[in-house]
């Protein structure tokens, strides 16, 4: 086996001697843009995992780095997500208080675990797995998430105070049984943050309105001390680089937390290629799944030691880094700079941010997640996988997120099996004899249906158009000279007509050639 040489190691020497100083000036700029798109979602996914603010900028500065110089895409920019959030969130809170040491080393030791799943992967060249979690499954994931998240986030708006539940439907209750202590104070700052952003939206539809709306609720609050003096704001940091966290492997915590693992880690391998296929269309680039897959592990495995929890591709920030002219991953390397600047220089910023401001602005996170278009183009195209998008939205609002992403995936090969158990039939007449052709592989989920098919056949030759059968196994083989023995004690025959090579060795490999009972004829 041959060694691996530095380009496969170190993939960025492929494109990094080709940038020229006006390549990494424009990717400078392009960069800087990312980074004032960056610091507030950052900081409003840290909130919605249940961390401190400053963990959200650290997901946003080392993972990113890593991942931008060992990934395949130009134009991927990885950091915080709001689903991956809500699923660390569910996955952690029941086993220590959201914001405390304990929340935050199994936040990390999660992160790890995920970003080892996701190296395996793509060390053994498994990336194509991610294509078993559909787009009906990840559509509705989403949605779900989106209410989630939202749901969440309702008590920093109305300015109550409730425990955190493990459901979304026990949220709502929660929050239903506490509508009445509400604070119009903070759903008036949250209302003024969400008309400031979508005012900065239409005026100025490339400008961080988000970023907009927090300064200006920040700014209402300041300049309005006796009305708004009791509003709660985000919590204070100590400005600093992301720290070294030893991670704490404790056995116990390890098997309980893997199941989540697996399902954060398969969440985020199909956000990011998703996104790399998406962008890779316009851009016109060629993509090598395996080489993204293992650069979302790397990115996953080193970020928890420097604070960073799962990150994965964030498409708002792509599609920006892709408009704005990127001309090579320098631009995620330069955002993922100017965040760990702000994080060192800026922190003392972020404690006159209101949380029900933030809250508003997570809510128009939670609005840009919802995929109106798509759900309607899948209920056009398939019915099947709509039902699965469906399935989905509603385990992830009636069962922890991690389950309902095998839910949805459960739910979407029962119905691919359904699909294929059944092939395609197409009989016609020919010379006085009815024909059949199957339009599918002969496996042990079709050989049933198929059998039905053959035996309802009275034709004194069973002839089977066979060149659209691509794939047979030993359930179908058996199937077969099972019905081709039958058909001879009744004095008749089954002949399977163009059938291609490998099918036809596969069906001689149970009696051999000379003792075969089906007939092959070209």
């Amino acid at each position: 086996m041959p060694l691996p040489n530095r380009q496969t190691l170190l993939p960025f020497l492929r494109w990094l001697p080709n940038c020229s100083r006006r390549s990494l000036g424009q990717d400078l700029l392009v960069g800087l843009s990312g980074a004032i798109l960056a610091l507030p979602q950052s900081i409003a996914y840290a909130l919605i995992a249940g961390l401190p603010p400053e963990y959200g900028l650290y997901a946003a500065i080392v993972p990113v780095i890593i991942a931008s110089l060992w990934g395949s895409s130009w134009h991927l920019i990885c950091g915080p997500t709001a689903a991956i959030s809500i699923v660390l969130f569910s996955s952690v809170s029941p086993m220590a208080a959201p914001g405390s040491d304990d929340f935050i080393a199994l936040i990390l030791l999660l992160s790890f675990l995920a970003g080892l799943f996701q190296w395996l992967l793509g060390l053994l060249r498994f990336g194509a797995l991610v294509n078993f979690v559909s787009h009906s499954v990840v559509l509705g994931f989403t949605l779900g998430a989106a209410l989630v998240i939202a749901l969440g986030q309702l008590p920093n708006l109305l300015g109550i105070s409730v425990p955190s539940q493990a459901t979304a439907l026990a949220s709502l209750l929660n929050i239903g049984e506490h509508l009445l202590e509400s604070d119009w104070r903070s759903l008036a700052v949250a209302l003024f943050t969400l008309a400031v952003s979508l005012l900065s939206k239409r005026l100025w539809p490339r400008s961080p309105a988000l970023l907009l709306g927090l300064v200006a609720a920040s700014l209402l609050v300041l300049a309005w001390p006796a009305q708004l003096g009791n509003i709660a704001l985000v919590s204070s940091f100590e400005g600093q680089l992301p720290p070294f966290n030893l991670l704490q492997f404790e056995l116990a915590n390890i098997l309980e937390l893997l199941p989540a693992a697996v399902a954060c880690g398969m969440l985020g391998l199909v956000t990011s290629l998703s996104i790399t296929r998406a962008l890779a269309s316009k851009s016109q680039q060629l993509l090598d799944a395996n080489q993204e897959v293992r650069a979302q592990g790397l990115s996953n495995l080193i970020g928890p030691w420097f604070g960073g929890s799962l990150s994965a591709g964030s498409f708002t920030r792509s599609a920006l880094n892709l408009q704005a002219g990127a001309c090579s991953p320098m631009a995620g390397v330069f955002s993922a700079l100017l965040v760990a600047l702000f994080a060192l220089f800026g922190s003392r910023l972020l404690a006159h941010v209101p949380l029900p401001g933030m809250a508003a602005g997570i809510l128009l996170i939670c609005w840009g997640l919802v995929d109106i278009a798509g759900v309607r183009a899948l209920l056009r195209v398939s019915r099947a996988e709509f039902v699965v998008m469906l399935l989905t939205l509603l385990a992830t609002l009636l069962l922890e997120l991690q389950t309902a992403i095998y839910a949805g995936v459960l739910a979407s090969l029962f119905f691919y099996l359904k699909r294929t158990s059944q092939p395609r039939i197409r009989c016609w007449q020919e010379d006085g004899q009815e024909l059949l052709r199957i339009e599918g592989s002969i496996f042990f989920g079709a050989c049933h249906y198929l059998q039905q098919v053959i035996q309802r056949n009275r034709s004194e030759r069973v002839i089977i158009d066979a060149q659209h059968i691509n794939f047979i196994d030993y359930a179908g083989v058996a199937m077969l000279h099972q019905e081709a023995r039958r058909l001879q004690v009744q004095q008749r025959s089954l002949t399977l007509r163009r059938a291609r090579p490998h099918v036809i060795e596969e069906i001689h490999k149970l009696e051999g050639a000379e003792h075969c009972p089906v007939q092959f004829e070209d």
